[in-house]
């Protein structure tokens, strides 16, 4: 439920909730680019609409913050769902760069807002909980298929994801946290012999 049907009880208008996307959808691409220009004024600009409309759907940092994270989650399970036709390894991995997108947006989140968030927080205890889950039938399908290794659990491969993911920021970071992360895949796969 928005912001608008919270307060008011009414279902949010066509042009409210068109805004709403172009903010989350602009917030996304502002904070994944980080930097001192990540800034709300620069989502309110990239998405075409006022800063008074950016807080009417988002009255505090913390709730656009929290709004562009789930979307983020949202779309990583949908995502998992959508690459059942592929070989598990090769889903893994498209999912596992979907993943390192998502670390990037907040990432940059975190540098340009400095909100003060609690980690106990349910959003994000449940975006953490779907992530789990997520990454749970990903490797239980490479399992079924004699891919993946069966003592690596999804809770310690979410663990590698975001370590390699927060290391020390650099330019070109993205690529060298996507070969680290697909020499880890490689790791988790069963060799030949079924070993």
């Amino acid at each position: 439920m928005g912001q608008d049907t919270a307060r008011t009880g009414r279902k949010p208008r066509a042009d409210g909730l068109r805004n709403r996307e172009k903010l989350l959808s602009a917030a996304r691409e502002v904070f994944s680019a980080g930097g001192p220009e990540a800034s709300l004024e620069a989502v309110a600009k990239r998405a075409g609409v006022g800063i008074g409309t950016l807080y009417r759907h988002f009255p505090t940092r913390e709730a656009l913050f929290q709004a562009v994270y789930m979307r983020e989650a949202d779309q990583m399970v949908s995502m998992a769902e959508s690459l059942g036709g592929l070989p598990p390894e090769e889903a893994l991995r498209t999912w596992m760069r979907g993943f390192i997108g998502m670390v990037a947006t907040k990432k940059g989140m975190l540098s340009a807002l400095a909100p003060a968030l609690d980690s106990d927080c349910p959003t994000f205890a449940d975006a953490a909980d779907r992530m789990r889950a997520t990454a749970g039938l990903l490797l239980d399908r490479g399992r079924e298929e004699g891919v993946f290794r069966s003592d690596i659990s999804p809770e310690e491969m979410l663990r590698v994801f975001v370590g390699v993911c927060y290391t020390r920021d650099i330019e070109g970071w993205r690529d060298t946290v996507t070969r680290m992360l697909d020499i880890f895949i490689d790791g988790m796969t069963c060799l030949p012999d079924g070993r």
